[in-house]
C-alpha cells in the first residue's frame, strides 16, 4: 500500500505574476476636467448613467465610449493618457 504514488492537480491553479501600480491621485473638483465613461453593458444602463452624469456635473468635459455586450472597445492608452478621470465598469 505505500508503494502507490498519487498526482493530483492543485485546484487553486497557476497564478500569473500581474504588474502592481499605485493608486492615481484624487481629483480636488471635477469641474473643467475630461473624463472617460466606459460601461460595457446594456444600453438602457448606460443612457441613463450617462445623462444623469451630465446632468448633475455640466462642468465636466465627458468623453463617452460606446461599448455593449457584443462590441466591447477598451479605452485606448492614448486616450487614457490624455483623461483627468476614468469611470469604467461592466454591468449586465
Amino acid at each position: 500500500m505505500a508503494d502507490k504514488v498519487y498526482k493530483c492537480l492543485n485546484p487553486v491553479g497557476i497564478q500569473n505574476p500581474v504588474d502592481i501600480a499605485p493608486l492615481a491621485p484624487r481629483l480636488d473638483t471635477i469641474n473643467g476636467k475630461e473624463i472617460w465613461l466606459s460601461i460595457c453593458g446594456e444600453p438602457d444602463i448606460t443612457i441613463a448613467l450617462e445623462k444623469r452624469l451630465k446632468g448633475d456635473y455640466p462642468d465636466v468635459n465627458w468623453r463617452i465610449k460606446k461599448t455593449y455586450m457584443t462590441n466591447a472597445i477598451p479605452i485606448s492608452e492614448e486616450e487614457m493618457k490624455t483623461a483627468d478621470g476614468v469611470i469604467q465598469g461592466i454591468a449586465w
